[in-house]
């Protein structure tokens, strides 16, 4: 199931981010963890949705700074501007 509500929250950030512009995927690794790849020139950009504390959050790194609340109405833009 957790993985199902990864897979959620990842595809609505997809769609948030196709209507901005930006080409993404999920990837459905057999037994890893679903992630949300943007394509770049010079390498991709792997966003993952984790749980911790019972609040779902995406995350693109280890730093506090590179992470935003999955519901956040501004996930998507933060993440868009990430990107450019």
């Amino acid at each position: 199931m957790r993985q199902q509500d990864q897979f959620v929250h990842l595809v609505r950030l997809a769609w948030d981010l196709h209507m901005r512009g930006v080409t993404t995927g999920v990837d459905l690794p057999r037994n890893k963890e679903p992630t949300l790849v943007i394509p770049r020139t010079a390498d991709s950009i792997k966003i993952m949705a984790l749980c911790q504390h019972g609040q779902w959050f995406f995350t693109w790194g280890r730093g506090r700074d590179q992470r935003v609340s999955a519901l956040d109405q501004e996930a998507a833009e933060r993440i868009w501007e990430l990107v450019q």
